[in-house]
């Protein structure tokens, strides 16, 4: 009986790390989004990160009867890519990201994360 015991919280505790592993750490997939750079602040209470906020060509409807712009919102990794992008707001800039399936807090409040710039066009 404790063997049984001992195998299936091996398995229990295994499926748990695969799904910490999958939902969290892996990254779902990645891509490039351009548009006009509206801002990039630090926040945060206990851990502070990088959000920013891109806005695309076009327009979305969230709802019926309404129009708003198509924004691209997201959390920057490292600090030099951060401190890059604060520098280039009202800019038409190219982002690569990494898209997660999660969030977690002290990676930022996006799914997507940003982790290099690809182009910065000046206006």
């Amino acid at each position: 009986m404790k063997k049984v015991l001992l195998i299936f919280s091996a398995v229990i505790i295994a499926g748990l790390f695969l799904f910490i592993y999958f939902r969290y750490y892996r990254p779902f997939g990645d891509g490039i989004k351009a548009g006009t750079l509206n801002y990039v602040v630090h926040k945060g209470y206990i851990f502070k990160t990088y959000e920013g906020e891109v806005i695309q060509m076009g327009l979305q409807s969230k709802g019926p009867n309404s129009m708003q712009s198509n924004e691209f919102s997201f959390s920057i990794s490292d600090e030099a890519v951060a401190k890059r992008l604060e520098l280039a707001s009202g800019k038409e800039v190219q982002l690569h990201y990494l898209e997660y399936l999660g969030t977690l807090p002290w990676r930022g409040y996006s799914k997507f994360i940003v982790d290099s710039v690809v182009s910065i066009a000046g206006k």
